[in-house]
């Protein structure tokens, strides 16, 4: 068993005699840790944020982010939502999910009584716009070096040292799959639907995107084993272009594409820890999920609202007590840590389930799909739950 852990050494969070000179310190500087920055400024914290610079000469950021009502709600809040561009941001009506023998499932948000199913975002352009409400947002010092704090919140992404150097831990699998992503444009209006082809050994998603062209775009996010994702994105762009035609059979028309082309292995995992004296873990650092259901930045999101309400109501009903306080940081843990296990188990039974090539698994499989698009009140549920993580 291991001891516990005495936050904090020196190297990671230095003290200082007297008070701590911030009340959070955030290190990462991804959206999850400058929606927490701009969440704890709104509600009076003094707020640090420790980002790593820049890398010079990297190639254009073509992802893009599925958001959830939620994670529009959040970002409202906090005044990024309507700073973003037009064609930064595309809705989802239609969503349209196929699977490897015939079964499929649709989803509408008209028949669902909604606006929208989600929100497809430019993944650059959502970091612009959450750095620029950084920059007019009171209580925040961005950060070259750690600074004395109450608390320590964690939002570096997957590999993060400091979870590491807290012993955390992080239980991690990794599926031996890349994620391809890249930008596309279509001959046919995309009309705000979303294609998704569950297959083996194979996932691919077209997200109806208007960049680079309105109406015409769409992102891809295509999930295949390492082998295949390599030899895919050592072909020429017409070479893949026909792929992907064949892959989709035409279904979105016909597309080429409109970016380079990107690549990223996929794991899922968990940390074992959420939360300590004094420090914890948000977004990537404490969970990772399969990008199949595009849920992995609407977790991190619903973090930051979980985390910045727990905060500020210890704040108000216990003034007295550290913001580090690990009762208090439990209270977010528990709250968070079910919806993220129950996503992270959907999304990796879902792929290792098409991953099985047995013919009766697969029909099995397949009818179960179409079962599912028959039944209303299901399909309702389903909704419900991807439209707030």
């Amino acid at each position: 068993m291991t001891a516990p852990f005495s936050f904090a050494p020196p190297a990671l969070n230095p003290a200082a005699p007297g008070s701590p000179t911030l009340d959070v310190l955030i290190r990462g500087g991804g959206p999850v840790g400058m929606g927490l920055a701009l969440a704890l400024s709104r509600d009076g914290l003094r707020v640090g944020l420790l980002a790593a610079a820049p890398k010079k000469d990297t190639p254009p950021d073509v992802r893009t982010y599925a958001l959830n009502a939620g994670s529009v709600a959040l970002l409202g809040e906090l005044r990024v939502w309507d700073a973003l561009p037009e064609d930064a941001r595309t809705a989802v009506h239609d969503m349209r999910i196929h699977g490897d023998g015939g079964g499929a499932i649709e989803f509408s948000a008209w028949q669902q009584g909604i606006g929208e199913l989600a929100w497809i975002v430019d993944a650059a352009a959502l970091e612009h716009a959450l750095g620029e409400a950084l920059r007019y947002a009171p209580h925040v010092q961005r950060l070259t070096q750690p600074v004395a704090a109450s608390l320590t919140a964690v939002c570096e992404g997957k590999d993060s040292a400091t979870r590491d150097a807290l012993g955390a831990g992080f239980e991690s699998f990794a599926y031996g799959h890349h994620g391809i992503a890249a930008r596309l444009v279509s001959d046919t209006p995309h009309h705000g639907t979303a294609w998704q082809w569950f297959r083996h050994p194979d996932v691919l998603a077209l997200l109806p995107f208007d960049r680079p062209q309105v109406d015409h775009g769409f992102g891809l996010v295509w999930s295949q084993p390492q082998a295949e994702a390599e030899r895919l994105l050592a072909l020429s762009d017409a070479e893949f272009e026909a792929a992907l035609n064949e892959a989709t059979g035409g279904a979105a028309g016909t597309l080429r594409l409109g970016s380079p082309r990107s690549a990223w292995p996929l794991r899922v995992g968990q940390a074992q820890r959420w939360c300590g004296p004094g420090w914890v873990l948000l977004g990537d650092t404490a969970h990772a999920v399969h990008p199949l259901a595009g849920q992995g930045l609407n977790l991190g999101l619903a973090d930051v609202r979980a985390l910045a309400r727990v905060l500020v109501e210890a704040r108000r009903t216990s003034p007295w007590k550290s913001l580090g306080d690990e009762r208090t940081l439990r209270r977010y843990a528990r709250e968070r840590s079910t919806p993220t296990r129950a996503m992270s188990g959907l999304t990796d039974g879902l792929l290792h389930l098409f991953a099985q090539p047995s013919a009766p698994l697969k029909e099995l499989r397949n009818h179960g799909m179409t079962l599912v698009h028959h039944l209303g009140p299901l399909k309702r549920w389903l909704t419900a739950r991807a439209l707030d993580a």
